[in-house]
């Protein structure tokens, strides 16, 4: 495989390529949506499983939280495709909307779209995860919430580490649990997963520091939001990474997973030859495939 870091031109029209082909199916609406919230955006998209399941037999409930830098312009819409597609293979799936960031809405702010709101990206996530049991039995009937998957694309898989390390966050935390969250596990694909290897790759603009409101800001709140920081879990967790994704590169996963390894922790790595960025959610790519297959590892 050529170098991708060696030959950026090369590596630019492949992601470029990859992300015209996630993008350009149209959106699957789902089954139901409920609010978890008074917000517009404190809403949870469901999607019922088809054709796979037996008859009277439960499907388990995979939790999608996307991606797009934690920024306002990428909503749940763009992962829909993703969502369907997990349907489509026996999954009951519970697609999450939180609040992210508004135009210049964060320190060191330019005017274009900012990396997440803080604390409200973290307030909605948590009061998501709390209220989805109680939406998933109204909504989805035919969903077995004790097999509960997490899973995440980008900055939703950054999310979806954080919400398993819940119980792992300092004692002033307001999303503190007091146990793990009762989940089969977590797949994280493509996620930034290691706010201080993201800061110093500046890993989409800088969207790490700036969801953590910029300057010294950034150390300060990094042990409330940096799953690297919030190990072990003792939940299953694999990362899935394209080796050639330019836009979190596979260093970000590797520390997250060295971090774990410190921490006595082993979570697994898939790396993926010739993948980049976009694959992990694109319902025509092979990647999309081996990322359900390790959904399904999980949760069936």
């Amino acid at each position: 495989m050529p170098d991708a870091a060696a030959e950026p031109g090369t590596a630019a029209a492949r992601n470029a390529a990859e992300e015209k082909s996630a993008f350009s199916h149209p959106a699957v609406e789902p089954d139901s949506t409920a609010g978890y919230g008074d917000h517009p955006d404190q809403v949870i998209d469901f999607y019922a499983p088809r054709g796979v399941t037996g008859p009277g037999e439960a499907a388990p409930v995979v939790v999608v939280l996307h991606g797009g830098s934690w920024r306002a312009p990428y909503d749940r819409r763009h992962i829909s495709p993703f969502a369907g597609f997990l349907a489509r293979r026996g999954f009951a799936v519970a697609s999450v909307e939180y609040r992210r960031g508004a135009e210049g809405s964060a320190a060191g702010g330019s005017g274009g779209p900012v990396a997440g709101r803080w604390p409200d990206t973290f307030d909605d996530v948590a009061a998501a995860l709390d209220a989805l049991p109680e939406l998933v039995r109204q909504h989805l009937p035919q969903a077995d919430v004790r097999r509960t998957v997490l899973t995440g694309h980008s900055a939703g898989g950054h999310l979806a580490l954080w919400a398993a390390a819940r119980h792992l966050l300092p004692a002033d935390a307001p999303w503190r649990t007091d146990r793990p969250a009762p989940l089969r596990g977590v797949v994280a694909l493509a996620p930034i997963a290691d706010f201080e290897v993201a800061d110093k790759l500046d890993v989409c603009g800088g969207a790490a520091r700036q969801l953590l409101g910029g300057g010294e800001l950034f150390a300060e709140r990094r042990p409330y939001a940096d799953p690297a920081l919030l190990l072990p879990t003792g939940i299953a967790t694999t990362l899935v990474q394209g080796r050639a994704d330019v836009d979190v590169p596979q260093a970000v996963a590797e520390a997250y997973a060295d971090a774990a390894a410190k921490a006595g922790e082993v979570v697994g790595v898939t790396l993926l030859e010739d993948i980049g960025h976009y694959p992990l959610i694109d319902p025509a790519a092979d990647a999309c495939a081996v990322v359900t297959e390790e959904i399904a590892q999980l949760a069936w």
